[in-house]
């Protein structure tokens, strides 16, 4: 049994929910999302709520139900509030900072990283060691977070590198001298 799946969406004020064939759009006060529902889902809006139903109990109907649910639900949130990911670089001399649509980082290797920012996603620099990524679609938000985290992994001895803010990274001690 599919519980996220059986869930109803509330549409909060402010957010119109729409369906045209087998797509669904959302539009909010921060923009426009649209998902095409994958088939053997079917979505409805009834009394303000989204309800996504399935054709019959299969295990995998049962997970695109899921699925689909957990991605109408996101496209509400994110033309309503948006989502963000705050990266921290850590280590002597790292540290970050845009030019136009690219995200150039220094971080210790010979050269500078330079990433293209996507579009529908915003990038704000916080004193050249705090990134913070922005925008109203969660998967592009969270796919340009982890490519830039990935330029990085933070060390697991000194621990300097790319981090999500909140992340603890477990320290290893290092050698040790004999004698």
């Amino acid at each position: 049994m599919s519980r996220i799946g059986k869930k109803p969406i509330v549409i909060p004020q402010g957010v119109k929910v729409a369906i045209a064939g087998n797509w669904v759009s959302a539009e909010g006060p921060l923009g426009k999302l649209d998902q095409e529902v994958i088939s053997g889902i079917t979505v409805a809006v009834e009394e303000g709520r989204v309800l996504v139903r399935r054709g019959d109990n299969q295990r995998q109907s049962r997970a695109r139900q899921g699925l689909v649910r957990a991605l109408v639900a996101n496209m509400v949130k994110g033309v309503l509030e948006g989502f963000q990911k705050v990266l921290k670089i850590s280590g002597v001399g790292y540290r970050a900072e845009t030019s136009g649509k690219q995200l150039v980082l220094s971080l210790g290797f010979s050269h500078r990283v330079e990433h293209a920012i996507p579009d529908g996603v915003d990038v704000a620099i916080d004193k050249n060691t705090r990134i913070t990524i922005s925008g109203i679609d969660r998967q592009k938000v969270g796919q340009f977070a982890a490519k830039i985290r990935t330029v990085r992994d933070p060390d697991p001895y000194k621990a300097k590198g790319i981090t999500y803010e909140g992340e603890r990274i477990l320290r290893k001690a290092g050698k040790k001298a004999i004698g």
